[in-house]
């Protein structure tokens, strides 16, 4: 089973930052997904969304809460996800290196979005915590 953590930052107006996967992606081409990766060895989830973060944003978080830890099945196999809320601080620049494009999304947009079914679920689970 594949461990990996992942993050979502939102904003004053309730949305969430996504990614716009690239049509060469590993897994899930062309799909929003959330920003993060696979937890590496000897690495906490924590220090795999800090890295990740720098990695694919530029972005350091301030304090991502551990707000979910679920195992869910996909077409690559079962995944451990360990999943951070963070209030963006909007003091520090985004600037994407994974992915084609970002997108700040809100509840309404979350079932036009070419997402996998298990993150849509997710998605609309975590309005209610922010």
């Amino acid at each position: 089973m594949k461990n990996i953590a992942l993050i979502l930052l939102y904003d004053d107006k309730k949305r969430f930052l996504l990614q716009y996967r690239t049509d060469d992606a590993p897994t899930y081409p062309n799909y929003y997904g959330f920003f993060g990766g696979k937890i590496e060895e000897g690495e906490t989830p924590r220090e795999t969304i800090k890295r990740e973060c720098i990695e694919e944003l530029e972005y350091e978080p301030n304090n991502p809460i551990l707000t979910l830890n679920t195992v869910r099945d996909c077409k690559y196999g079962k995944i451990n996800i360990y999943l951070f809320l963070e209030k963006y601080d909007s003091n520090k620049k985004l600037i994407l290196h994974e992915g084609q494009y970002m997108k700040w999304v809100n509840l309404e947009e979350v079932n036009d979005l070419k997402i996998i079914d298990f993150l849509k679920d997710i998605l609309i689970e975590m309005y209610s915590k922010i």
